[in-house]
């Protein structure tokens, strides 16, 4: 895999686009999370989440209002020719540009909705599969995997592209919710994603001239969450929320499709967040589970149980997803996918022994978190041994259905928060009472 020929002119380009989408976010998180105050979209404090402190919520916003002009902007002046050697190649339609950016404001507005008004799991799940379809029919589809049994692609025609290409936007959608349980990991493993497949475009494992516009889209993405990121990272003061959520899932999922699929390249770099989903949701099914029943039962969880703190666990988790990027250049896209069944097979032997011991249900159980954390992740940031056992509060039986799409873990029906992101949930995902 070697780097296109023109890469070094496109470089500037590049560095703009990503500078001022990063810029744009810096100045415009401030302003979303003034807004989010004053409107009470705050995240409180109470067994189910981690923030000790009331935080705003909805950060998604600035992602959006950073990312959306500096792309119409990119795309407008590579149209007029304006940005030397970047075109926009004859495989990318202006349908399925459209798509991305209107289909990607779509998706946050459908989180936001759940972040203003709580909306049940089944319609977040209907929203994110109507945004897909939409997508779809606009022609963003993805025709051909890699063959991981010989040399080639399996080509994917009629039902078969349509079905696999919703899936893999719903499904790229709810691995970023997933992971989304501390501060900063879903929006910094996002970034790392982004800034893979941006450089992955500008290589010739997607074809002879790269994809120089795609990679441009892609930094512009990065930029706009690594601008976030100074807002979100551990302490957080402001969460991603659901419309953050449903935005940057989205936005990869269809990044990773338009003009050559880099659809193995997604699944390997992503494969922390992919992973934990996949073995969550078996294990509680596997338990006689809804799979959005909240638990600590996420890899973020397992790892602050060992001991490590907050940020510790955020950065360990960056580090495997560097790692896992950097797989992505020495690996071709049989090689990608042999990679990503690997890790699958590594990660669920991993997650078993983790703790040192069988978990037990109840160390799983969403409400026992609340006391670990006040003691596993003091204010100033540093490890503390966890709350004994004898501390911890009588754990309440699961609730079937009681995680949601897309979103975050809600409070219960007669606490004063509502959803959020990021840190505020030992599971970052559903409420239990709206499933």
């Amino acid at each position: 895999m070697t780097f296109i020929s023109s890469a070094g002119a496109i470089v500037p380009a590049i560095a703009v686009a990503f500078v001022a989408a990063a810029l744009l976010a810096l100045v415009l998180t401030p302003g979303v999370r003034r807004f989010s105050r004053a409107f009470g979209l705050v995240d409180r404090p109470d067994e189910r989440r981690v923030n000790l402190r009331p935080v705003p919520r909805g950060g998604g916003l600035a992602v959006v209002a950073a990312f959306l002009p500096v792309a119409v902007v990119v795309v407008v002046l590579v149209d007029r020719g304006d940005i030397g050697s970047v075109v926009i190649p004859g495989s990318v339609l202006p349908q399925e540009i459209g798509a991305l950016l209107i289909g990607g404001v779509v998706a946050a507005a459908i989180g936001f909705l759940d972040d203003v008004l709580q909306i049940r799991a089944r319609w977040q799940l209907a929203g994110q599969l109507a945004v897909a379809v939409l997508v779809v029919i606009a022609g963003v589809q993805v025709d051909s995997i890699a063959n991981p049994f010989g040399p080639g692609t399996i080509r994917l025609d009629g039902v078969f592209s349509w079905a696999f290409t919703v899936i893999w936007i719903v499904g790229m959608i709810n691995s970023i919710n997933f992971i989304d349980g501390l501060d900063g990991l879903s929006s910094g493993i996002s970034f790392i994603a982004a800034v893979t497949l941006g450089l992955i475009s500008l290589t010739t494992a997607v074809g002879a001239f790269g994809q120089p516009f795609i990679a441009v889209l892609c930094f512009v993405l990065a930029g706009a969450l690594l601008g976030f990121l100074r807002w979100n990272f551990h302490p957080a003061s402001i969460f991603v929320g659901t419309s953050g959520v449903m935005f940057v899932g989205f936005t990869l999922a269809v990044l990773s499709i338009l003009g050559t699929a880099k659809v193995a390249v997604a699944l390997l770099v992503l494969g922390v967040p992919i992973i934990d989903t996949f073995w969550i949701i078996v294990r509680r099914v596997a338990g006689g589970r809804s799979p959005f029943t909240p638990d600590r039962g996420h890899v973020h969880h397992r790892l602050l149980d060992l001991g490590l703190s907050h940020t510790q666990t955020v950065l360990l988790i960056y580090a495997i997803t560097a790692a896992l990027a950097a797989l992505t250049f020495v690996l071709s896209g049989a090689g990608q996918l042999y990679a990503f069944l690997g890790v699958v097979l590594a990660s669920g032997i991993v997650l078993f022994l983790i703790t040192g011991r069988p978990t037990v249900q109840e160390d799983l159980e969403a409400e026992s978190y609340s006391s670990t954390t006040a003691s596993a992740t003091p204010a100033g940031g540093g490890p503390a041994a966890p709350a004994p056992v004898a501390d911890r509060p009588a754990p309440a039986p699961p609730t079937e259905g009681s995680e949601r799409p897309g979103g975050a873990a809600m409070p219960r029906a007669d606490a004063p928060g509502t959803p959020s992101g990021d840190a505020s949930t030992a599971s970052g995902e559903v409420s239990p009472d709206r499933a």
